[in-house]
This record gives C-alpha cells, structure tokens and sequence, in this order.
C-alpha cells in the first residue's frame, strides 16, 4: 500500500535518527501518528504539552540530538512555545511538528477548533525556522531544512507544522538519504592568527560556554599546553572536574571577573557571553575581555559582540585545529595552576554562608551519585550551584535558570535526560513552586520506569523573588503559595518518598537508598523560610 504524508513523515524522521517523541496525540494529528506503530522510535505521553517541550530539551542536552515533540496544533502548539523559548536562549536542538487546521481555512478565521491567525508565524518569533508541508514532494526538503538548521549553526528549536488535509495524502515520492549537515569551520588563517595570540600571551584567560561539550577533552589539552586558567559558565560545568586550572565559578562573581579583566588575553569557547552568565546582579556591564579571540558557530553571535579575532565555527573542529597549531608550545610554569586556585578560593569565599551550604549539599550529591545528570529548575540549590559548583561530568549539569528562565522546568527536562541517558542516574533538583507547575509529569516517569530521583527544596514559597520585592521596598504580594504535601503527592503516583534533613551528610545517606531503587523516587527537603523584613499579610 501506498504511504501518506504522516507515514512518510515518521520514516524521515527516523532517517535523521530520532528514536524518541514526546507528545500528546490529538484529532489534529492522528494520521501523524499512522506510521508510529509500526516505528521503531519510541513515544513518550506527557501530560501537558509544556512538559513534552522541556523533555525534548533535556533529552537533547544529555544525548547530543535534537529532541522532538509531537503536539496537536492551536493550544498544543502555544502550550509548547515556552520550552520552545527556553531551548532557543540555551542552544539547545528541539523539534516541534506539530498539526495545523486544513489549508484552505489558514488564516480565514472561519471559527475552525484550534484556530489560530497564523501559528507558523506565531512559532517563528522563537523558532530558527518554521516550516509547513503542503505537498508529498517537499515532505523530505522540510524535514531536511529543519535538521540543518538545528545542525549547521548555532543550535535551537525548529518548527514543522503539517495540515490536517495534508497529513492522510498519499505520498508515493521518492526520498533519498539526508544530505550529511556541514557546519561551519575557522579557515586556518583564523587558526594561525589566534595561535600567534595565545602563544604570547602571558596572562590568558579561557571562558568555556555550553557550546563546548563535545571538544571537553580538547579544551583540557589546550588548557595544559597554554598553563590557562578555565571559566566554566553554567552549561559548561563537568568540564575539567578537580582540575587545577579550573574554576567553576560564574564569571559574574567579583573574583572571576578581576581575574578575566586582568588577563592580557582572553579566548572564549562557545560561550554567548550574555547577562545570566556574565553580569547576574544587572549591573548593566558584562566584564572587559582584554584582546578578545571568540570561537563560535553563530555568525550572529559574533557580530553581538565584536572580538579582536573572531573564529567562526564548531568548538569541536576550532579547539581541534588550535591544538595542532600549537603541537610546539609548552607554557607549563607561567602559574595558571596558582591564579585558578586563588581565584577558586576567593570566588567561594564571596558566596554567602547559605549559599555555601547550599553547594555543599550539591557535593554530596555528586560524591553519592558519580557520572550523574543534576538537571534543575530555578531554586536556591541551583542558585547557588550556578554561581559555584563543580560537576563531575561534561555537559551533567543543566538547569533552566539561565537564559530565558523557565519556572516548570526541572521534572519533565529530568525525564527527558533519564531517557537519552538510560545507563546513568538522574537527579532533579526543584523547587516546591516550580514542582507545582508540572508535578503531574511525575506519572510519565513512573509510566516509563525511570530512576530519575526528584529532589524537593520545600521552603513554602517563592522566597527569592519575596526577597527581591523586599529589597526594592515592595510589599511582599503572591510569593506564598501552599505548597502540596508532597509525601501524599509522591504516594499518589506509586513513588517511594523520604524526607531528608536539611545537612549534607543527611543527604547523602538519603540519596543512597535512593540510587537503590530501580524506578523512580522523591527526596524532599524542608527548610525554613527566607526571613522577612515584614510578615506576609494573612
């Protein structure tokens, strides 16, 4: 029998590798579900659309691949534009398909279930690329064209919409194999310029950004070669664990930034340079990069932020090219080692004791769980690891409290990794309030049978922000929320619960029960709230 479009579809998808789609099937997209039965990739339910997003993205981060959603359109579509939004702030691949009302209707307002204006549209103000499918012949072309995008440049989410028209049409075209992705390489005048720089230098500086993942080991073999200290920012924590020329500090504390204004020469490695990562208390002003030499797969990017030599391509392919350009040069002596333990001391000496603590219960969990995914939601624990937290593991350590900060993200993006990753353990670290937008997502692990551990820092509210509001003279309004009890929570999905108190060691016993369990479970720690210059009003 002749296939259709939805059938085809699922075959080109499975020619790009997918072998994992997070959605929620609907009338919309029935007959994009046709040609799942008879797939080898596997469909994941969440249970709202939002959550099909965000593990997507927590399946691309831990895996390398882009992950996939397969959403109904309207509702379906603008339920998913949030993670849509986080995975663009983050670089992360993410493909949405997603159904669209019949051709003839679009943009008609003809009253049709699910209609919008313009959803393509609508999904290109987050997307790189926002295509739709109206004919068997472009099926392929489409489904290339977001792939490439996701690959050939700065990575993000794309978005193929297919009408409902459309889906069910035969489609006797031929496709042939998915043109391999070319991305974009430093031509090696770029590489020997640079090289000349670094080689030079006597006070480098290295800032490594989550664009670097795949060149780790590179990058510590350039470290060692040019005796540089390394800053990780958030997404490139796990690089260089224990390491004496490592810092995984936030170039936005103090230290970190008087050691990279001091350099005379700074190479930055797939890092956007932007506000979350190099200026957290908006002061308006990111650090001065003294004779900057910038490595990045974004053209864009570059332009954002003009450098004094820019290297436009992969970090993989550049650090690669610089290694062999400096096979000859040895700076060990020049004393990195010293400046990154001095600047490591300094920049944990400039966090609060709190937040001291708090990093302290982050290195029980990573000596208890070794090799481990830590995926995170915007809470005081993730705070304070993004300002200073040293992971074990390249590209391990993720939360959506950089970039475009989602609240929500934390449960559905741990799913999404404990399933890229099904060998290594999964912890997620979220707040009581940001458990609360997506605590249903919980029966999608125990539906899967993943061993992700779910850790609850329960302070009974939005502490942080009701601090913010304190600081600005605001009254404190809506930043006490009741939180669920969250033990009756857990019990209702079928999820063992232990509340741990609130001392590393404690912590630590607690997460070695846990690692013992095979499917999934909850941790949950209840601190006191955040004192208050002023009672919440009753």
């Amino acid at each position: 029998m002749t296939q259709t479009i939805g059938e085809a579809l699922v075959r080109r998808l499975e020619a790009h590798g997918v072998d994992t789609i997070f959605g929620i099937p609907g009338v919309h997209t029935v007959e994009l579900y046709r040609g799942l039965a008879a797939s080898p990739i596997r469909h994941v339910t969440p249970r709202h659309e939002q959550g099909a997003g965000f593990m997507a993205d927590g399946y691309a981060r831990a895996s390398g691949k882009p992950g996939v959603a397969l959403v109904i359109t309207g509702p379906g579509l603008t339920n998913t534009l949030t993670p849509m939004a986080q995975a663009r702030a983050d670089s992360v691949p993410m493909l949405v398909v997603s159904g669209v009302n019949v051709l003839s209707s679009l943009g008609k307002g003809l009253g049709h279930l699910h209609e919008l204006p313009n959803q393509s549209a609508l999904a290109a103000t987050v997307a790189l690329d926002s295509t739709r499918v109206t004919t068997a012949d472009s099926l392929a072309g489409v489904v290339d064209r977001a792939f490439a995008r996701m690959a050939e440049g700065r990575p993000g989410p794309t978005h193929i919409e297919v009408p409902l028209d459309v889906a069910g049409q035969a489609h006797d075209s031929p496709m042939l194999a998915p043109p391999a992705s070319c991305p974009p390489m430093a031509s090696l005048d770029q590489i020997t310029a640079a090289a000349d720089l670094l080689r030079h230098a006597e006070r480098l500086v290295i800032l490594v950004g989550g664009g670097a993942t795949a060149a780790a080991e590179d990058i510590r073999k350039l470290a060692e070669r040019l005796d540089a200290p390394v800053v990780l920012t958030t997404n490139a924590r796990g690089h260089m664990h224990g390491h004496p020329l490592v810092i995984p500090a936030s170039p936005s504390l103090p230290p970190v930034r008087q050691l990279i204004e001091g350099a005379d020469c700074v190479l930055a490695i797939a890092t956007e340079l932007g506000q979350t990562d190099y200026d957290m208390e908006f002061t308006g002003a990111l650090p001065k990069f003294p004779n900057l030499i910038r490595m990045d797969i974004c053209a864009e990017q570059l332009d954002r932020h003009p450098a004094d030599l820019a290297l436009h391509g992969a970090a993989s392919t550049g650090v690669a090219a610089l290694l062999v350009a400096l096979e000859d040069h040895d700076a060990e002596g020049q004393g990195g080692a010293k400046l990154a333990r001095d600047t490591r001391e300094q920049a944990f000496a400039s966090l609060t004791a709190k937040q001291q603590t708090h990093v302290g219960f982050l290195d029980a969990a990573r000596d208890v769980l070794p090799n481990a995914l830590m995926v995170g939601d915007s809470t005081q624990l993730i705070y304070a690891g993004n300002l200073y937290y040293d992971h074990d593991r390249p590209g391990g350590w993720f939360n959506a409290a950089t970039g475009y900060g989602a609240l929500g993200y934390g449960i559905p993006a741990a799913i999404g990794a404990a399933l890229a990753c099904p060998e290594t353990r999964v912890l997620c670290i979220t707040g009581d309030g940001g458990a609360q937008f997506v605590l249903p997502e919980l029966m999608t692990a125990v539906d899967e049978k993943l061993p992700v551990i779910f850790l609850v820092w329960n302070n009974c509210g939005y502490g942080e922000i009701a601090s913010a509001m304190e600081d600005a003279e605001v009254e404190v309004i809506g930043c006490d929320p009741t939180p669920p009890d969250f033990e009756k929570a857990a019990a209702s999905c079928g999820i063992p619960y232990a509340l741990s108190a609130e001392e590393p060691t404690v912590l630590a016993e607690t997460l070695r029960i846990a690692a013992d369990i095979q499917g999934p479970s909850m941790i949950e720690i209840r601190t006191a709230k955040m004192t208050r210059k002023t009672e919440p009003s009753q």
